[in-house]
């Protein structure tokens, strides 16, 4: 994926930002051979040669990026002590090392990104990018007025109070739980099932259905697929608006 070549230069070691923008300014910086000197000129680090001052940058693990259907009973870590099965289990690919972006807890479903790009992922997993998550829950207890007015205007948990949330209720299932869809930004850990454990209510299953503008359509449990090209740049550009 094609980037500015400050970020590059930077994410090397050679600079610092601002310095790396003097240096293509100076004329200092190659591309393929060719001198650059526009700061806004993006490059590809995984198959582009650039030098400074004569020097080549070493190429960079090429970046992938997957949407998987985690199920219950996986977890989201790159390896597991106790032997279970983990996210990284799951994928098609064994040759490239990637990372989950964020964690589901075990028993908790549904779309999660795994990648091997460090700056997407510190960008996503940031609080002030506020990138939405999407969540369907079975909840036991009932939920009153009062306990959906705390949940969608904060509540408070042993870690501080939570932002406001947006919910919505579709129903009750046939086994009397309430069919509940809630849309938050923060990533705390356990927040959704904290969430309605303050108001009473205990979750019995969840599933992440949404990350960003990503959904699971046309990905069935378990499975996986890479993200395409406009699909990353979306999330580029959500972190760069904020």
């Amino acid at each position: 994926m094609e980037e500015r070549l400050q970020k590059i230069i930077s994410r090397a070691g050679v600079a610092s930002r601002r310095k790396a923008e003097e240096l293509i300014a100076a004329g200092r910086v190659t591309v393929d051979g060719a001198v650059v000197r526009e700061p806004g000129t993006k490059a590809d680090a995984s198959t582009a040669r650039i030098e400074v001052d004569g020097k080549r940058i070493p190429a960079e693990e090429r970046l992938v990026y997957f949407l998987l259907n985690k199920p219950k009973g996986c977890v989201s870590t790159v390896s597991d002590e106790r032997g279970r099965r983990t996210v990284l289990d799951l994928l098609p690919v064994k040759n490239v090392r990637v990372y989950p972006v964020g964690r589901l807890d075990q028993n908790t479903e549904g779309l999660i990104l795994l990648t091997n790009d460090g700056t997407l992922t510190q960008a996503l997993l940031h609080p002030r990018f506020l990138v939405h998550k999407t969540y369907r829950a079975k909840v036991a207890g009932e939920l009153t007025p009062e306990a959906l007015k705390k949940l969608r205007s904060g509540i408070e948990l042993a870690d501080g109070m939570t932002a406001p949330a947006e919910v919505r209720v579709y129903g009750v299932t046939e086994k009397g739980l309430s069919d509940v869809e809630v849309t938050l930004h923060e990533g705390r850990n356990r927040q959704v099932r904290r969430m309605f454990e303050a108001v009473g209510c205990d979750v019995r299953a969840l599933k992440r259905t949404r990350f960003a503008q990503l959904t699971l359509d046309g990905v069935k449990r378990g499975a996986s697929r890479p993200l395409t090209k406009a699909e990353v740049e979306a999330l580029y550009r959500l972190a760069e608006e904020r």
